[in-house]
């Protein structure tokens, strides 16, 4: 299958390259510092699976007809990316590969919604420089259709990347896609701090705050009736149980969960943008349960705080100490 991958980040350099490492037809689009590195000095893939140097194709934008088009960009970089390269979208499928719900709407506003096959990434990659990356825990790929995708369409696609990752097909991937963004809303806090999440998570009093996310987060979820469902490697029973345990029984929990992920330091993709001076997809995960409070008028004042909180860092080039966030969250949740 031609395909192309746009985004050279951590997730769009990881599946690129492995694609590549099987002889797949694949070219990776990226910016201009990414492309030029690559194309020099190969891609390098490092971590559970071993170490790698790739030779792949590499292009700041297409120029022939891809069958699939894999989107590895951040959510926020979605309009541009697929404007950039409109000319050949029409005729290829579009795996949607994003944190959050978002995308699959952004898409839909550039290529038509059959042609868009969502999915869920549940496997972890660090962006360690351009053409560089690590590759810290193997978990499955989840694809679905967030509208009515084409179904032999995505049974090409469990097929071809079925070849690289575990790849599970379901049919909710939207109430998925919503336990999803509780998975990723806690790495606001090593993006606040500037630290790696095991470092961050083996802290009892940092693991409180992600329980306290989790619990308000809930909250707001339920009261706007939204479903939940199941994801492969994280059962929806899971949250409600931490949820309802006491507070510092849960941060244990949390705690064992999060510090056991990689053996390579783990920083999340919040963090992982601002580490490159760009803007992070936090509106598009806890800033989801900011929208979603704002809209039903309910009251989201940790979550709210903390999406604050990741924007001046965004905007001021300085990470908090941790005595700071208590202060600022102080009260927020119990």
């Amino acid at each position: 299958m031609k395909t192309a991958v746009l985004g050279s980040g951590a997730i769009g350099c990881l599946v690129a390259g492995y694609l590549k490492l099987k002889d797949e037809d694949v070219v990776l689009i990226g910016h201009r510092e990414s492309v030029q590195v690559i194309r020099k000095s190969g891609l390098s893939i490092s971590g559970v699976r071993g170490d790698f140097k790739i030779n792949i194709e590499t292009a700041e934008k297409l120029t022939s007809q891809p069958e699939l088009i894999i989107l590895a960009t951040k959510t926020q970089d979605i309009d541009a990316a697929l404007q950039e390269n409109k000319e050949f979208l029409e005729n290829a499928a579009l795996l949607i590969t994003q944190n959050g719900i978002a995308a699959d709407e952004i898409a839909a506003r550039h290529i038509p919604k059959e042609n868009i096959v969502s999915s869920i990434i549940m496997f972890g990659a660090t962006y360690s420089g351009p053409g560089k990356v690590i590759h810290n825990f193997d978990r499955s790929w989840i694809i679905g259709g967030f509208f009515k995708p084409d179904e032999e369409s995505v049974k090409k696609i469990e097929s071809f990347l079925g070849k690289v990752f575990p790849v599970v097909v379901v049919g909710d991937i939207k109430g998925m896609k919503y336990l999803k963004i509780f998975l990723n809303a806690n790495n606001c806090i090593p993006a606040i701090l500037g630290k790696c999440m095991q470092e961050v998570f083996s802290d009892m009093e940092l693991s409180r705050i992600s329980i306290a996310i989790w619990k308000e987060a809930l909250d707001i979820i339920t009261k706007s009736g939204i479903k939940l469902a199941s994801l492969p490697d994280f059962p929806l029973e899971r949250l409600y149980k931490l949820t309802s345990l006491p507070a510092l029984e849960a941060a244990k929990i949390f705690s064992l969960m999060m510090t056991g992920l990689s053996k390579e330091p783990l920083y999340g993709s919040i963090l992982q943008s601002i580490q490159r001076k760009r803007l992070s997809e936090i509106d598009y995960i806890n800033g989801e349960f900011v929208g979603l409070a704002q809209k039903n008028n309910l009251p989201v004042p940790l979550n709210g705080k903390l999406v604050e909180m990741v924007h001046q860092v965004e905007q001021q080039h300085r990470f908090f100490t941790k005595e700071e966030l208590l202060h600022n969250i102080e009260g927020l949740f119990n």
